[in-house]
């Protein structure tokens, strides 16, 4: 037998003299196989450095060991830790994890989905893109017995599981600094109403406002589109430069909350003694800006963690049924850009 082909369980049968179902059991360390068997089988399988065909394995068990997985957009800090937690996850019980984006689109996205399907994964791993809706495209991993679970950005229309942040008590959590730090008048800018994620952080605004009983503007309400530090600068501008400004910014997202501060430094304001910033997502940026930007942190890591876990046990299962909701709590994380307080103290 030549040394350059891949050895076969029929060739290690053939030079012991055994039966492949024999050779087979034996590497398995089967009960009902001789120890003497045993050794003799895996010493040669080791000396010829035999190597498990792991195609026809999961052949036979009608897996690939794949898992997918979809972002709006791969190099984004919050995306990022959560694919980190993802492949740690899907590693550590033995898949592998396909990565794609979709660009906040619909249609990348649904030709990220045909790329998977036609992959041959066992299941998949969403966070949708701004133009989602129903997710019907997402249906035919169903009809094919493979399940689905969304994390993030989600839609309520589509019968999978989610693993999601509380984004409404997150985004509470941080328009109740403000107010508790001193500010009155606060703005937010906001993501697309049609958007889940962004609809509970603007409800989540709304209801710290009330119940504080403080007054907000309508217009002191943007929606961001793209969500991008252009549209933090430009409607930052329009806010600073209206009859009635705001003297505190929630923002939907770090990004855009570093576009206002962009502004508001470029036009001499004092942060936070003037305009108080915060963000959302604890992005590495936030840390590293001046001044550095108070946020919520939404542990990415663990949502790749929980969201794989829950799709790995799904696959196990021949699980496509399941509705279940895991809810991660977020943390106020206090930095400079809103710590009025600290500057009335030095005063």
């Amino acid at each position: 037998m030549s040394e350059k082909r891949k050895l076969t369980l029929k060739d290690i049968g053939r030079e012991l003299g055994i039966s492949v179902s024999t050779v087979s059991r034996a590497l398995k360390e089967h009960p009902d196989i001789a120890q003497e068997t045993i050794k003799l089988v895996k010493d040669y399988a080791e000396t010829h450095n035999y190597v498990p065909n792991l195609l026809a394995v999961n052949f036979r068990k009608n897996r690939t060991f794949n898992i997918g997985l979809i972002v709006p957009e791969l190099v984004h800090h919050f995306f990022s830790t959560v694919i980190s937690g993802a492949i740690f996850e899907a590693n550590r019980q033995g898949y592998n994890l396909m990565v794609s984006q979709s660009n906040d689109i619909l249609k990348d996205e649904i030709l990220a989905c045909k790329a998977m399907l036609n992959s041959s994964v066992d299941g998949l791993l969403i966070s949708i893109s701004n133009e989602t809706d129903d997710g019907a495209h997402l249906l035919e991993f169903l009809n094919e017995g493979k399940p689905v679970v969304q994390f993030d950005k989600i839609t309520d229309k589509l019968p999978t599981p989610k693993v999601i942040v509380d984004d409404f008590d997150g985004a509470y959590s941080a328009v109740k600094h403000l107010i508790d730090e001193g500010y009155t008048k606060i703005a937010h800018l906001r993501g697309r109403k049609e958007v889940k994620n962004s609809s509970e952080r603007c409800d989540g605004y709304l209801k710290a406002i009330q119940d504080h009983n403080l007054k907000t503007d309508p217009s002191w309400v943007k929606d961001c589109l793209k969500i991008t530090d252009q549209e933090g600068y430009d409607f930052t501008k329009e806010l600073m430069e209206s009859e009635n400004p705001p003297n505190a910014i929630f923002c939907i997202t770090d990004l855009v909350a570093l576009g206002a501060l962009r502004y508001l430094k470029e036009f001499g304001y004092e942060i936070p003694k003037d305009v108080g910033i915060i963000g959302f997502s604890n992005w590495m940026l936030s840390r590293v800006s001046t001044p550095q930007l108070s946020t919520v942190e939404q542990h990415g890591f663990q949502i790749g963690m929980d969201a794989t876990s829950l799709l790995l046990e799904m696959i196990k299962n021949n699980d496509v049924e399941n509705l279940k909701t895991v809810e991660i709590k977020t943390e106020l994380v206090i930095r400079e850009s809103s710590e009025l307080s600290k500057v009335k103290q030095a005063k």
